[in-house]
């Protein structure tokens, strides 16, 4: 069902069809519309999910623990200093093996405060244990999210489902909100294998000792790096029945480019036509899109640009001190199995405009520069 929507709107009217039992959520600048959103679908009458109303982001992501712990199928949304609160239970979520899905609208991280987009916050979280997917458009970002459950409750993972904050959480746009009766085609509903019950009790994130923690951290890390292949597999079903195309990585641009530049989210879109510019002025360059942090596409990204001679890196965030996270990924990756020349470049902090000038022109700063990181736009 196509509609002309806001990004938040999208999310929520996709997350009602996709049949939630459980939301709780606290409201933070810029995902506050897609709680509001499910909070009006569920007064409406339009939905029959628990919608449940927290004090804080923290207490969200436990509510959501407890839920999911009792064989729920749950959903949350969050940005930057909410999404700091809520981290000490998302490494509970994931050590306890729980499939919650949920929207982070990344947003700058304090100090100085700052409400504009970057991929800051997210980031922070790359250890936790989570799943952690990247929309470029709205229609992927919806559409990542019923992909989201079909992982989690596969994997028994928790996954995050990042969009850039404001860019498309604010931005109305044509979207195909999946529906309900479709969705469950490829998304059945969710039969926990073991759940808390009174008639057979269990019990969830257990205290041990070191003679188990380790291999139950391994046993985490283990199918957290095969839940790569089962969603290469889920994303070729769900092309069969939605007709539309999701992927690891993804290339655009000239096939025999030497320059390619690789990025998360919605900046892909200036690059994409700065890229197309300046192929038709004969430059041949490349674009590569990462739709996935965690698992980290290492051998996908090897095989499909390996071989360019320089790979620039669009990071809209900074591991402070060292470099670009997506560019310290890719750098860590390709050691010893590349030749490429690999430059980070951050733009975009705290909301900074990123404009196609700017990537052309730092496309041909990075053939120049000896600098392994550079920040553009100061």
């Amino acid at each position: 069902m196509k509609k002309i929507l806001e990004g938040s709107r999208a999310i929520a009217e996709t997350v009602r069809n996709i049949g939630i039992d459980v939301i709780s959520a606290y409201p933070i600048t810029p995902q506050t519309h897609i709680v509001e959103d499910l909070a009006k679908l569920k007064a409406d009458g339009e939905a029959d999910y628990e919608y449940i109303r927290t004090e804080s982001e923290f207490a969200a992501m436990s509510v959501l623990i407890g839920a999911a712990a009792t064989g729920a199928r749950t959903y949350t949304a969050t940005s930057s200093q909410g999404l700091l609160l809520m981290t000490e239970v998302l490494f509970n979520a994931a050590g306890m093996r729980l499939p919650i899905v949920m929207t982070d609208a990344n947003r700058a991280i304090s100090g100085p405060i700052n409400i504009w987009n970057d991929q800051q916050d997210a980031v922070t979280m790359r250890d936790a244990g989570w799943i952690m997917l990247y929309g470029e458009d709205n229609q992927e970002t919806c559409d990542l999210h019923i992909l989201a459950y079909k992982i989690a409750e596969k994997c028994l993972i928790p996954v995050v489902v990042n969009l850039d904050g404001f860019v498309l959480t604010h931005t109305v746009e044509q979207v195909d909100i999946a529906e309900a009766k479709l969705i469950k085609k490829y998304l059945p509903a969710f039969k926990a294998t073991e759940k808390l019950d009174v008639k057979n009790p269990l019990t969830f994130g257990a205290f041990v000792t070191p003679g188990q923690y380790m291999e139950i951290r391994q046993e985490l890390h283990d199918d957290l790096r095969a839940s790569k292949k089962v969603m290469a597999r889920e994303m070729l079903d769900f092309k069969k029945i939605f007709g539309r195309k999701l992927s690891l990585v993804e290339y655009y641009g000239a096939k025999d480019a030497d320059t390619v530049v690789v990025a998360m989210g919605s900046v892909l879109g200036t690059i994409k036509e700065a890229v197309d510019e300046l192929n038709k002025v004969g430059k041949k360059v490349g674009v590569v899109k990462i739709s996935s942090l965690r698992p980290f596409p290492a051998e996908e990204l090897l095989k499909l640009i390996g071989s360019k001679k320089q790979i620039l890196v669009i990071d809209k965030s900074v591991s402070l001190g060292e470099e670009g996270i997506l560019s310290g990924e890719i750098r860590r990756s390709f050691y010893g199995q590349s030749k490429a020349k690999i430059v980070g470049a951050i733009m975009g902090l705290g909301g900074r405009d990123i404009t196609k000038e700017m990537i052309k022109q730092t496309i041909v700063t990075a053939k120049k520069t000896n600098e392994q990181t550079i920040f553009v736009g100061k």
